[in-house]
Formats: C-alpha cells, structure tokens, sequence
C-alpha cells in the first residue's frame, strides 16, 4: 500500500538536502489532494501537514469545511479555473488563490473580500509558453494587468504563478518566471509540480504544487 507520510517524508528530506547544497528558503508544499477521499488526506493532516490545495470550488466545499474547523493551521490553496459564478463560494474556504487569469474574475474576488471582509493571498497566473490552449495573462498584458490587481481593486497579489509547456524543458520558463516575480518585487512563486518540482526550486519557487508523488496516482 502507498504510504502517504512516507512519501511526503521523502519529499522534504530531498528539497532540505537539495536547500543545503543551494542555500535557498525551504519551500512550502501543497498537497495536492484534488480527486482524493478525505480518509486519504487526514493522515497528512494529523502528521501537522498546513497546505493542501484543491482544483474544483464544489470538491472543497464538500471536504474541508468541517476539517479546517478542527484544524484551524490548515492553509486551502485554489489551484484550478475558477468559474465567476462560484467566487461567492471561495471565501473564506481559500487562504491563497494561484489562478487568477482575468479581469472579471479579478472584480469579483475584489467584491467578495470587501463583503467578507477578507484578504487570500493571490497569485496571478502566467501564460509562460503562449499556449493557445492554456489560462493565464499573457506577458504583455501583466503590467497592467497587475497593476488594476494592485492599485484599484486591492488585491493582495503576493505572486506569479505558471504551468509550463508540457512538451519542453520547464527550467527556461521557471527561469522567467522568477525574473518576472523579481521585477514586481514579489515576494512569492508558485511552479513546480511532481514531475519537475527540483527544477522550479533551482529558480526560486516557494511553493511546490505536489499531488500524484504525495499520494499516489489518481484512480
């Protein structure tokens, strides 16, 4: 059977010895527990595990309303598209939120923290490779993109965030987004996954998105 403790162990005796050599901040690791029971995910939570990050806004508010009542510590991070319809549901269920990509979702979280009078922290998430296909702010549009974020709907944008090309080599695009995230003095970095979560640390990330090398493969 997958040892769910076990794994996560692995995971950080790897980043501290790979901290040492580098000289780096440790990281912090989301747990990715999207599409896993609860009986799969509080074994992490009674071993002290804080982040824990979710795809679906319908998945979250099934599973760890209660648990985030008995833990408090415990950090939700957003990590998939959010639909506009279902920002009311997102406070104050997330801590951090890593998929900001457009202007009206950006106005709707805006109202939501005002009503709920709070402030997750907020990554903005980088179309790194132009992929038609894929979400996020292109380039040249984060100036001013990050800007309203900031000056006129006072966001609390703490970070980039980015999912690189899956056919190429990510340490270019980890490379840019940390030279971006720099030039914004921002103090935060989401990228990294399991299959390429050393190459995001070589550039600076500070959070690592693992779910498949924590728990095991998804059913």
């Amino acid at each position: 059977m997958h040892n769910i403790i076990t794994s996560l162990t692995k995971i950080q005796k790897q980043i501290n010895d790979f901290n040492k050599e580098e000289n780096t901040k440790l990281p912090n690791i989301i747990a990715v527990s999207k599409t896993f029971p609860m009986e799969k995910i509080i074994p992490l939570v009674e071993h002290g595990h804080v982040h824990f990050g979710e795809n679906k806004v319908q998945e979250a508010f099934e599973k760890w309303p209660k648990i985030k009542e008995q833990y408090p510590h415990i950090k939700l991070h957003m990590l998939g598209k959010i639909q506009s319809n279902k920002v009311k549901f997102l406070l104050p269920l997330f801590d951090f939120i890593h998929s900001l990509d457009n202007l009206k979702l950006a106005q709707k979280i805006s109202d939501s923290q005002i009503n709920k009078k709070i402030k997750p922290g907020i990554f903005i998430q980088i179309n790194i490779g132009n992929e038609v296909q894929k979400n996020g702010i292109d380039l040249d549009n984060l100036k001013s993109f990050y800007e309203e974020c900031v000056n006129n709907l006072g966001l609390n944008i703490i970070g980039l965030m980015c999912l690189p090309p899956a056919d190429k080599k990510p340490e270019k695009y980890f490379k840019l987004l940390n030279e971006l995230n720099k030039s914004y003095q921002l103090k935060e970095l989401s990228m990294g996954m399991s299959a390429d979560y050393l190459d995001a640390l070589k550039h600076g990330a500070t959070f690592l998105r693992l779910g498949s090398i924590i728990f095991g493969s998804r059913s």
